[in-house]
């Protein structure tokens, strides 16, 4: 637990999209998400390459093995899927997400909560694709499953991350995965652009470097490390970037 928040601080309600809906100032934030667009063009994609400025990074975490074959009930494909579903690998010091759970997941807006330069900022993006399908990589078969969200007008960056669980079907190795396309957004704050560039490329590695052993720990069942919702919230100064 974050050692620079006390007990006093903590807000009184779980960190589950339904008790983080409870705050008016968040559903209200989430709500107005819905007619804001995307901040790029999604149908672009052969020009996101780093010539034109984009950064590309993949990350692959090794999770539990199972029995060759298609996913195991309960076993570890299952529960990254899960736990990728209800967002629980993210590491809610760094970022948390605000969304109706009852909506489907393809096309849902998600609040993101990020905590930068000690202030928390609000961010929209958009579930943009979920993908359930078995691929066949270097003559291998590979069950996927994973959705993608893509940013959406007032965010810092723009681009598209997408979290995938990967089963390699002929020998039962599990894997998670995220792949990112994105680059630096106009931030009109100068005082926000400043500490973006000087910082913003430091906390998106360590946003995702900390989910993939986040997930790591949370299939293995390590009691050390807790899903999101059952971490208590801190309440630190808000400012809201895009507006």
């Amino acid at each position: 637990m974050d050692s620079g928040s006390t007990p006093e601080r903590w807000r009184r309600f779980p960190l589950t999209a339904e008790g983080t809906l409870r705050d008016p100032r968040a559903r209200r934030a989430l709500d107005e998400l819905h007619d804001k667009p995307l901040n790029f063009d999604r149908n672009d994609r052969a020009g996101w390459t780093r010539q034109a400025g984009w950064r590309i990074d993949d990350y692959r975490q090794p999770l539990p093995s199972e029995p060759p074959g298609q996913p195991q009930p309960g076993g570890s494909w299952e529960r990254a899927r899960a736990l990728m579903r209800d967002y629980e690998f993210a590491d809610p010091r760094i970022v948390r997400a605000v969304y109706h759970p009852g909506r489907p997941l393809e096309g849902r807006d998600l609040l993101l909560e990020v905590r930068f330069l000690g202030l928390r900022f609000r961010f929209g993006v958009r579930v943009s694709g979920v993908i359930d399908e078995v691929r066949r990589v270097a003559g291998r078969e590979v069950r996927v499953w994973g959705w993608s969200y893509s940013t959406l007008q007032g965010h810092l960056e723009t681009g598209q991350m997408e979290y995938e669980v990967w089963k390699w079907l002929d020998m039962g190795t599990v894997e998670f995965r995220i792949h990112v396309v994105s680059r630096a957004s106009r931030i009109g704050n100068p005082f926000i652009r400043l500490g973006f560039r000087l910082f913003g490329r430091r906390e998106q590695v360590r946003f995702a470097r900390r989910a993939c052993a986040r997930m790591a720990c949370l299939v293995s069942g390590d009691a050390q490390v807790p899903p999101a919702s059952s971490i208590a919230v801190a309440e630190e100064p808000r400012l809201r970037a895009g507006r």
